[in-house]
């Protein structure tokens, strides 16, 4: 099985893994799960971490050939655009960015100008797509639960799996987004965990376990099936639903849910904008 080489980056205000995959055998790479930084006080955004991934890609005279999104993100806004300018590059993500598109096109009431047939992105991945990052083989899974829109990217003996699984000792996704569902959460993990056991997972995200010094993000289908303490080997979809469904009622909203959702369902753009120069994020009052 072919081995990328993958490099990550870290953004701690949102404690979002982003990654470069690159093909062994040339130049080409993709990016995966980029982050625009966001000061949500002061309104302002920057591009910081993006520009530590803009510099790898240069330093390494890479050609980027994709610019992927595991999922409609809803902690942090994605750089896609920024990084699209820079390097070209296709943006991808799951065909059911339609689906997320018109369940928020309404919260945000974004109105009819607001395409909500996923046309913002260059590709729409469907379950079972391949696709090609230079010689390397790029495979699709539809992992929902999460978000309706969530996918698997595997690659040679890698998988990028969004915020299906966390770390072991950390667990799994919450559920309880619009459109999120934990039986299927649960069937999606189950897909994830029938790749070969050396199968490495890379994370979009980790928040530490309580006994653990180190942020982490790569794990391996053995190491999950046997140690997640959510989801491991001999725990049913019953169990888990009541386990993910009782947890999730516990949690706060993410901080950045509705700047991230508003923006990243429109490709990494600002929604709302006047006189073409002013952009602006829509707060829904007493929605969530």
């Amino acid at each position: 099985m072919r081995r990328p080489m993958v490099t990550a980056f870290f953004e701690e205000a949102s404690k979002t893994f982003s990654y470069v995959v690159k093909d062994p055998e040339s130049t080409a790479c993709a990016i995966i799960d980029s982050v625009k930084d966001f000061d949500y006080a002061a309104g302002h955004t920057s591009v910081h971490s993006a520009n530590a991934i803009a510099d790898f890609v240069q330093h390494e005279e890479l050609t980027v050939e994709w610019i992927l999104e595991t999922h409609v993100h809803v902690d942090h806004l994605s750089a896609a655009p920024y990084l699209n300018e820079k390097f070209g590059g296709r943006i991808g993500i799951g065909t059911n960015i339609k689906k997320v598109q018109h369940i928020f096109g309404k919260v945000f009431n974004a109105g009819t100008e607001f395409a909500r047939d996923g046309s913002q992105f260059d590709q729409l991945f469907e379950d079972g797509d391949t696709f090609a990052i230079g010689s390397l083989e790029a495979r699709v899974l539809h992992t929902p639960g999460h978000t309706p829109a969530c996918l698997t990217y595997v690659i040679g003996d890698a998988a990028f799996v969004g915020d299906t699984l966390f770390m072991p000792d950390y667990g799994t996704a919450r559920c309880d987004f619009p459109g999120g569902n934990a039986r299927a959460l649960y069937r999606s993990i189950q897909r994830v965990l029938a790749l070969p056991p050396k199968t490495r997972l890379f994370l979009c995200h980790d928040y530490k376990a309580p006994d653990r010094e180190y942020y982490q993000h790569e794990t391996t289908v053995a190491e999950q099936a046997a140690n997640n303490i959510h989801v491991h080997e001999g725990i049913s979809e019953d169990e888990f639903v009541k386990m993910r469904t009782e947890r999730d009622a516990t949690l706060a909203m993410p901080r950045l849910l509705l700047p991230s959702i508003q923006v990243n369902m429109n490709a990494g753009q600002m929604l709302f904008t006047e006189n073409e120069d002013q952009a602006y994020l829509k707060i829904p009052i007493n929605r969530f």
